[in-house]
C-alpha cells in the first residue's frame, strides 16, 4: 500500500498584503500560492495566515505571541514594514525590529533558514490613494527611496542569514491601477503577479531544504 505524503505546514506573517485587505480569501496571495503548489503537485496544506491590515514590525510580533503557533512549519513567508514606513518610523527601528522577526520566522521554520521567503514591501507611492492624499511628486519620490531603504535592509538581514528575499516592489511600480476599490491594495490580479515571482523561489525552498 502506499502511503499518501504528508502536507506541508505553511507559515504567512505579515500586514494587509498577506492578509488580502480588499480581496476574497482564496485571492490572498499566500492561498493563491499553496494553489499554484497543488497544481505543481505539492501536498501543502492551506496557510496559516498571522496577519492583520495596519500592523508594523512591533504589532505584527504582538500578534504572533498571540497567535497559537504549532512549529515546526515546512514554509515560512514574511513580508512586514510598510506601515512602518507609512506611520515615518526609523529606517534603524525597522532594521532592528525586522531581524527579531526573521529570527522568529527562521525557529518556527525549525531552524531551516532555506523554508523562509521573506516578501518585499510593495511601493505605496504610486497608488490612487497616495495620489488622493495630495501627495505630490517629491513626496512619491520620498515614499519610494524610504522603502527602498527598508528592502535594502530585508535583504541584507535574509540574505546573510540563509533565507530568500523576493522582490514584488517592482511589480508594484509597474501596476499602478490593479488595485481594489480601496485604491490602495493591491488587486487579485496583481496578487497573482506576485505569486508568479515568488512560486519559483518557494519552490527552491523547499527543494533545497531538507
Amino acid at each position: 500500500m502506499t502511503t499518501a505524503p504528508t502536507a506541508l505546514r505553511y507559515l504567512a506573517l505579515g500586514d494587509s498584503y498577506s492578509i488580502g485587505e480588499g480581496v476574497s480569501a482564496g485571492e490572498r496571495w499566500p492561498c493563491v500560492l499553496v494553489a499554484r503548489l497543488r497544481r505543481v503537485g505539492v501536498a501543502i496544506d492551506a496557510p496559516q495566515i498571522v496577519a492583520v491590515t495596519g500592523w508594523t514590525t512591533d504589532e505584527l510580533a504582538q500578534g504572533m505571541d498571540a497567535a497559537a503557533l504549532a512549529p515546526p512549519y515546512d514554509l515560512v513567508t514574511l513580508q512586514i514594514g510598510v506601515n512602518n514606513q507609512y506611520r515615518g518610523r526609523t529606517l534603524e527601528d525597522y532594521r532592528v525590529e525586522f531581524a527579531a522577526l526573521l529570527a522568529r520566522a527562521m525557529a518556527l521554520a525549525g531552524d531551516r533558514p532555506q523554508r523562509v521567503v521573506v516578501v518585499s514591501i510593495p511601493d505605496w507611492g504610486v497608488t490612487r490613494f497616495a495620489r488622493e492624499q495630495g501627495r505630490d511628486p517629491a513626496a512619491i519620490a520620498a515614499i519610494a527611496a524610504a522603502l527602498d531603504a527598508f528592502n535594502a535592509s530585508a535583504r541584507e538581514q535574509t540574505s546573510h542569514a540563509g533565507g530568500h528575499f523576493v522582490d514584488i516592489t517592482a511589480i508594484s511600480r509597474h501596476a499602478p491601477d490593479e488595485l481594489t476599490r480601496d485604491g490602495l491594495h493591491p488587486s487579485a490580479a496583481q496578487y497573482v503577479r506576485w505569486v508568479e515571482v515568488i512560486l519559483p523561489v518557494v519552490d527552491e525552498a523547499l527543494r533545497t531544504a531538507p
